[in-house]
């Protein structure tokens, strides 16, 4: 079994209604976020001696978390203050993405994991939502 993994960035905004610290208030990050997938290697064919080739992983998370989150409002779709600006936005023509969850790195990463895992081998995820912190997630 191998491992590999690619970094991507994306920038967005966020706020967590309701915690009792800064991060009450809207604010961005710029995320960094690391998609590492496991498996054998491929038999044969162009892409013989890989899991796959780094080109098509990019291509599927760029598709369906990069392009979707990059310079966006985030929030939890279930949360009427966070859907209130949301709606506002949209009205604005301002891109947003609705999780169906909070926006900590925790639950972004889980989101993630289980979005990825419809199309690629996803064996972990580790999303840093500052240059000094970040969650890792992966299935036991």
């Amino acid at each position: 079994m191998f491992k590999i993994a690619k970094e991507f960035q994306f920038d967005a905004c966020h706020m967590l209604d309701g915690h009792n610290k800064k991060c009450h208030n809207l604010h961005g990050h710029t995320y960094r976020l690391l998609v590492e997938i496991s498996g054998d290697l491929i038999n044969n064919g162009s892409s013989q001696d890989m899991v796959m080739d780094y080109a098509d992983l990019k291509m599927v998370v760029k598709q369906h978390i990069i392009d979707p989150l990059d310079h966006a409002y985030l929030y939890n779709q279930n949360n009427p203050n966070e859907r209130r600006i949301a709606t506002l936005l949209q009205e604005m023509e301002r891109k947003i993405f609705a999780f169906p969850c909070r926006t900590t790195a925790e639950a972004m990463s889980k989101f993630i994991f289980d979005c990825l895992s419809q199309y690629l081998p996803v064996s972990m995820i580790k999303l840093w939502e500052t240059p000094t912190s970040y969650c890792e997630y992966h299935r036991s």
